[in-house]
């Protein structure tokens, strides 16, 4: 096995800090491009919430978040399999990229929703 494919592991240690990761760089992605965009180009206020700056944002958030779950669905399979340390690692972080999806979905919704540049 690979050093990358073993460190991508479901029961690798590095699986407890991936999901917060990976919603922290989404976060700041997220943010960072908002304000980018709205500076750049920011789209007519009576456009509403259907603009392509809120359609890269649902773009990004529904990789992000399709990136978590499959993350939260293989550390949950491979836990169920396992014993001792592998399983818990991998159990935990299932829960931990199954909460950072949920962090995705309640900044990423209501930002999808919303006009953007208000």
């Amino acid at each position: 096995m690979t050093p990358l494919r073993r460190w991508l592991a479901p029961s690798h240690p590095v699986q407890l800090l991936l999901g917060l990761t990976l919603w922290s760089l989404w976060f700041v992605l997220l943010y960072a491009g908002l304000s980018v965009a709205c500076e750049l180009a920011p789209p007519s206020p009576g456009q509403g919430a259907l603009t392509g700056i809120n359609a890269w944002l649902a773009v990004l958030t529904l990789a992000i978040l399709a990136l978590l779950g499959w993350l939260a669905w293989r550390g949950l399979a491979v836990g169920r399999a396992s014993v001792g340390r592998p399983r818990f690692i991998a159990l935990v972080g299932a829960g931990l990229h199954l909460y950072s999806a949920a962090g995705v979905a309640f900044v990423g919704l209501p930002l999808v929703a919303l006009p953007p540049c208000l």
